[in-house]
């Protein structure tokens, strides 16, 4: 995570690529979310926010312990 022009967060956004099986726009980034069952790497459309994927991610976020890196 870095800092925008604006001053704010970012986060790393991979782009994916495929389609929307909703809208059929090729908008299709991966990155990491948090949300009430902690932090998933999810798959979204970028034009409508559909979820693609949705999978669990590391406990802490972006911050790792020692054990997970060994």
């Amino acid at each position: 995570m870095g800092n925008s022009s604006s001053g704010g967060p970012t986060v790393e956004r991979i782009d994916i690529d495929g389609s929307c099986p909703y809208c059929g726009a090729s908008a299709l980034e991966r990155y990491p979310v948090l949300s009430e069952g902690g932090w998933y790497m999810v798959t979204k459309c970028q034009e409508c926010l559909a979820s693609i994927d949705r999978a669990p991610w590391n406990e802490l976020g972006y911050v790792t312990r020692e054990r997970e890196t060994l």
